[in-house]
């Protein structure tokens, strides 16, 4: 049963407008899927994965675009780059067309969906600047999943009375398997969970690692993406990567340059103000699917992964992940950044809005004890204004912890 993508608002008032958008996201997170679903009867589908389609749009775009005349969906359009300029000529051409009529919109004209974006968002910012409205895609998210709204998450002071029903052993279903469309439709996950992420490690290490970045030890890359797996939620070191796998230091960078437009890593950056002088300036890694994190560090069940050592860095990945699918589902990229000096004092998340800086923590026991959030006073010594705090952990219930922080279940975000 198809499951509601929670931007479908967001995307079809911002197709009102734009005359291009375009939906990036890793493979499999259900772009197609979720345009198709919208689509109007009248809409072309076209995929570049496709050879034969793919062979006409790179060798003969504006045949291309004949054929496949707008309203129009374009799938994969990283394959064939050389569509956007033409794509750029048919929106003019129908603006200026339009100029003189009551009702001079041309928007969604194209719909376009790239899984890699190495090349693509060069070609998009040069070609299609002020025509195309850009969503990012993740995979599905515990509001889609529980069919209830998307509210971009913010600490919250009010106290919710309902309780959550979710003890820690379905967090960690939840975070094993993933949030892939395709597995999650299974009835039987487990079943499916392994020969799936076999599947999807083999046709990103084909199709966009070999064929279009043109990496060809690819053995070395896939021990390299299981090694970055395996730091999620950690500081990234490159220096350390690079020994892992016994490659050089400027290759481990171009390489997860290569997850991270691949949309497979996220990057996140520490924050960053003047009057703060020992500020750690090293981004954070995440592996942008839990289901594919465990796979990559053979976490071969629930139960393994929860009684693992690595327990606590894959729960945090997903609160995380949680959290930046409200603001990506709303059509908003949210200011966010993590702390870290070199006095090791640590906020997991903080989150800016309107000038005011929220710290957040990630806990995966159920019962935060007041030092977890001692560090959230060093915003409030040297910085502007904070706001209220929240420890995101496997509570039943949300609770105050102090004055200016919540305790806040997991299953709320």
């Amino acid at each position: 049963m198809y499951i509601q993508r929670a931007m479908k608002d967001v995307f079809e008032k911002s197709s009102e407008f734009f005359p291009v958008m375009l939906i990036t996201g890793a493979r499999q997170v259900g772009k197609t899927t979720f345009l198709k679903t919208i689509s109007k009867s009248d809409r072309k589908y076209v995929s570049l994965d496709n050879r034969g389609m793919l062979s006409l749009a790179k060798s003969d775009p504006e045949a291309f675009l004949d054929r496949f005349s707008p309203p129009v969906l374009i799938d994969e359009i990283q394959y064939a780059p050389e569509l956007l300029p033409y794509i750029k000529i048919a929106v003019d051409s129908a603006r200026e067309e339009n100029l003189n009529k009551a009702n001079s919109r041309v928007g969604g004209m194209f719909w376009i969906t790239g899984s890699q974006q190495f090349q693509l968002m060069k070609g998009v910012t040069e070609s299609l600047a002020g025509r195309v409205g850009i969503l990012n895609m993740l995979g599905l998210s515990q509001c889609e999943l529980a069919t209830r709204s998307n509210i971009p998450f913010l600490p919250n002071v009010k106290i919710n009375t309902h309780k959550s029903n979710k003890t820690i052993s379905d967090y960690y279903k939840s975070i094993w398997a993933g949030a892939f469309p395709q597995l999650l439709s299974s009835k039987n996950i487990q079943e499916h969970w392994r020969i799936f992420y076999d599947s999807y490690i083999q046709t990103y290490l084909e199709r966009d690692v070999r064929d279009i970045l043109q990496v060809s030890d690819l053995e070395t890359f896939y021990n390299f993406l299981k090694v970055v797996a395996a730091r999620t939620g950690q500081l990234l070191n490159y220096s350390n990567l690079a020994r892992s796998v016994g490659i050089s230091v400027p290759t481990a960078k171009k390489w997860i340059n290569i997850l991270r437009t691949s949309n497979i890593v996220y990057l996140l950056e520490p924050y960053h103000n003047n009057q703060l002088k020992r500020i750690i300036k090293t981004p954070k890694l995440y592996v942008l699917d839990t289901g594919l994190c465990a796979y990559l560090g053979n976490w071969n069940s629930p139960e393994t992964l929860e009684d693992g050592a690595f327990a606590g860095e894959i729960f945090e990945t997903w609160c995380f992940l949680e959290i930046l699918k409200t603001y990506l589902n709303a059509g908003i990229r949210p200011v966010i950044s993590f702390y870290r000096d070199t006095d090791q004092k640590e906020i997991d998340l903080i989150i800016e809005q309107d000038g005011i800086l929220y710290p957040v923590e990630f806990k995966k026991h159920s019962c935060p004890k007041r030092d977890s959030v001692r560090h959230f006073s060093v915003l409030s010594k040297k910085c502007q204004q904070v706001g209220d705090g929240a420890v995101i952990c496997t509570s039943k219930q949300q609770l105050p912890l102090t004055k200016e922080t919540q305790i806040i279940p997991a299953s709320f975000i």
